[in-house]
């Protein structure tokens, strides 16, 4: 069973844990995941669609990410999570974290704290091994694209990582 630390309102640990989406927080109770932003040499952007077998947001576009284990460091999460999710390593990439934002829904009992890396490295389409229990698709995509998928199916966070898109376009 997956375990996550429980944060406080200043992203600090409490000694606290929780199970895996166990959405029943209370309020000042956040828990913490990351989202990572991977890009080609060109500027583009790697990412994944949905299956559409999901509880939530099924089909949606996304980018890699997912929840911090319990006594485990932001960074090494996204880099575990980019390695299950579409087989790229990226440990040794450029950049790193970018940027964090804070969530709180008290009605659905979900707090969060999301850290949002970003990471350019030499890859191609036939360096992609997507995990098929979580991923129907990938592609790699601009940013144009990724505004597309926004208007056209969704693109899960997209107006929370707008702003880490636009520090990174700069």
């Amino acid at each position: 069973m997956e375990m996550w630390d429980i944060y406080d309102k200043d992203k600090k640990r409490t000694g606290k844990l929780m199970k895996r989406n166990d959405w029943n927080m209370k309020p000042g109770e956040f828990h913490l995941t990351v989202i990572g932003i991977v890009q080609d040499l060109e500027g583009r952007f790697l990412v994944t669609r949905r299956n559409l077998d999901k509880e939530w947001a099924a089909g949606w576009w996304e980018l890699p990410g997912g929840g911090v284990n319990a006594g485990e460091d932001s960074k090494d999460a996204i880099i575990r999570e980019i390695k299950e999710e579409v087989g790229i390593d990226v440990s040794n990439a450029k950049g790193g974290h970018i940027y964090t934002y804070k969530n709180e829904s008290p009605e659905e009992k979900n707090n969060y704290f999301v850290d949002v890396y970003n990471f350019v490295l030499d890859f191609k389409a036939s360096d992609i091994k997507v995990q098929e229990e979580e991923v129907l698709e990938f592609n790699i995509a601009t940013f144009e694209e990724i505004q597309n998928y926004e208007k056209e199916i969704g693109f899960l966070h997209y107006n929370s990582l707008k702003p880490a898109f636009d520090k990174i376009k700069k």
